[in-house]
């Protein structure tokens, strides 16, 4: 694929750079606008929890990309961008985040950053927005256990630079999603990282909640956990990490 022409909107505040960029997204606007905001008013996280940060504190930002993929394979999107923000956060800080599936980055069990994204049209190419909030210097609501980057490490990063490299390492693996074995690649990439596998789940879904052990993700981006023997794959959920006692680990 060509080169991505990123191209970033700023904001010192706005209700969610999600639902303006989605707005865009309508109205035909081309993959690589980006919107970043200083502050959101109305910041979203799954499930259309609120999520705010005082000004400047973190990367609150959204990217809308045409992905060649089907509407089932949003996962794989969220995946992608997880990925190079991870990468960045490396490069910036040295900080190395685990990802937890579907949509966060960890340090410990403590949440760094959150993606949201949205489907946003279906028509000759599949039109997704990724919004993501990356905690700087801000350690997240008090209901949330959270850190930042400074507080893990030592650096203070401001959000321009952070979108900068996060943009770099995005372009790197965006063409990875046009090809079944880019996605076969990514999906490596994303499982490696994913920090869910291998762990005792319980996952929340809208009608009923299921405790098993993670152990793959599918080429949907789907969690597979098996459940009493058997394999359920997970497209939309909660997922919290169950601690085993000490005396029951093998």
């Amino acid at each position: 694929m060509s080169p991505i022409i990123w191209r970033i909107e700023h904001f010192d505040e706005i209700d969610s750079t999600n639902t303006w960029l989605a707005q865009r997204a309508l109205e035909g606007a081309p993959e690589g606008l980006v919107a970043v905001a200083d502050f959101q008013s109305a910041g979203r996280g799954r499930l259309d929890r609120r999520w705010e940060s005082p000004p400047g504190a973190s990367l609150l930002c959204s990217i809308l990309l045409r992905p060649n993929v089907a509407p089932d394979q949003l996962q794989l999107v969220v995946a992608c961008v997880a990925l190079a923000a991870r990468a960045a956060l490396v490069r910036l800080s040295g900080v190395r985040p685990a990802l937890k599936w579907p949509n966060d980055l960890i340090v410990g069990d403590a949440k760094i950053a959150g993606l949201l994204a949205e489907i946003v049209a279906v028509d000759e190419r599949l039109a997704v927005v990724v919004g993501i909030g990356v905690n700087l210097t801000h350690e997240g609501p008090a209901n949330v256990v959270s850190t930042s980057v400074r507080a893990e490490s030592g650096v203070t990063i401001t959000p321009p630079a952070l979108l900068d490299i996060l943009l770099d390492e995005l372009e790197a693996r965006r063409a990875s999603l046009d090809s079944s074995d880019g996605q076969a690649t990514l999906r490596d990439e994303y499982q490696r990282a994913l920090v869910t596998l291998g762990r005792l789940v319980r996952v929340e879904r809208t009608n009923d909640v299921l405790v098993g052990l993670a152990t793959s993700v599918d080429e949907f981006g789907q969690l597979i956990v098996v459940v009493n023997g058997e394999e359920v794959a997970v497209t939309v959920g909660d997922v919290v990490h169950v601690r085993v006692p000490e005396g029951e680990q093998s």
